[in-house]
């Protein structure tokens, strides 16, 4: 099994199947996600797709969902 790091491009991820938000809007400004073999999780830029993938493991990803939903970054997305 192939461990991917942080930095591969997204295009060497092969078998790969990205999966994008219903919310993405039609420029692209989004991030995709797709689960690697082993568990862990590739993240990438949409309006890049062959870019850098950023790899994270299932709990990195669970604990930022969870913070997602409990609105833990709201604030991020607020323009001042």
């Amino acid at each position: 099994m192939h461990q991917f790091k942080n930095g591969t491009p997204a295009t060497h991820i092969d078998g790969a199947v990205w999966k994008k938000s219903t919310y993405s809007n039609p420029s692209g400004n989004c991030l995709e996600l797709a689960r690697l073999p082993g568990g862990d999780i590739a993240l990438r830029n949409s309006r890049d797709p062959g870019g850098p993938a950023l790899i994270c493991t299932r709990d990195e990803i669970a604990m930022f969902l969870f913070g997602a939903k409990d609105g833990e970054f709201d604030g991020m997305i607020v323009e001042n």
